[in-house]
This record gives structure tokens, sequence and C-alpha cells, in this order.
């Protein structure tokens, strides 16, 4: 975890292959996260249909149930000018926008899930308000007490 990482952890009833297959079947993502055509192989390229542009992804790691990392890129929208002391295009962290995602799923002893969301690189640009209850997200935390806000992923999960 880097300084501007965003870190995201939850206990889930579900199993992990259940939250496997809502992190990995491209409909099953949708529902949470937005409309996408990820294939959770090795590098495989996908991409999120964004709100202004479409975020360019790259699967860098899958061990199905247990690990996902992916790249997430957010490219300008048509017309917006890049930075050119951002460096060239292909870089791997080379706009405001770009970043790591890293899903670890652990089976719980209830036959659960330990989930833990690390986005690397994005809380330089963002500011997260979740609201809810049963998860921890902090921005690069610590400790408990440096706990930012609270969410539990559960609708993702209920059609997976």
């Amino acid at each position: 975890m880097t300084a501007d990482s965003i870190e995201f952890e939850c206990e889930l009833p579900d199993p992990p292959e259940k939250v496997w297959r809502a992190l990995t079947v491209p409909d099953l993502l949708a529902a949470w996260m937005m409309p996408n055509d990820i294939k959770p192989e090795i590098g495989s390229r996908f991409a999120f249909a964004g709100p202004d542009a479409p975020i360019e992804c790259e699967i860098l790691d899958a061990e199905p149930e247990r690990l996902l990392r992916y790249s997430w890129r957010e490219r300008p929208a048509p017309g917006d000018a890049h930075d050119p002391l951002a460096g060239p295009l292909d870089s791997p962290l080379d706009s405001p926008m770009d970043s790591i995602v890293t899903f670890t799923l652990d089976r719980t002893v209830s036959g659960g899930t330990h989930l833990r969301i690390v986005h690397d690189g994005f809380a330089r640009v963002a500011a997260v308000a979740m609201v809810g209850a049963g998860c921890r997200l902090s921005l690069n935390a610590r400790s408990p007490k440096q706990t930012i806000a609270a969410n539990t992923p559960r609708l993702f999960l209920r059609a997976a």
C-alpha cells in the first residue's frame, strides 16, 4: 500500500467463489460498478464504460477465488488536453487517475469471505465518502483510529 492508496476491508457471509464471480463476471460486476468486458486472465485488457470516458484496465494478477489485481487508467474525455508533464500515455501510472486496484479474498472460519480492496494511486485525486456499516475504508490508515468511512458491498453479491 502506498501513501496515496485507499484500503477497504470487510467480512462477507458469502463464500469466496461467489465474491470472485461478482468481481469477474461482466454483468455481475456491472451491477455494482460500471458496464465492462472483464476477462480474469493475466494480460487481458478490458474497459469500464466510465461516465465521461472509458476506463482502460489490464489484468496484472489473477488467482481464482483469491486475488485479482488490475491497472486502472482513466483517460481524458475527448477534447481534454493531456498534461505533457505527466509523460507518455503508456507509462504505468501516467495521469492523475492511473492506479492499481487489488482485491484479496480469504475464506473465513465461518465459510464467508474476508475481502480487502486496495486502490493504489487513487487517494491523491479522490475524496471518498461511503455510508453503511460492516466494512472499514481508510486512506492509508495505519490504525483503526484513522478510519474514514464505512460501507458494506452487499449489493454486488445479490446476483452472484
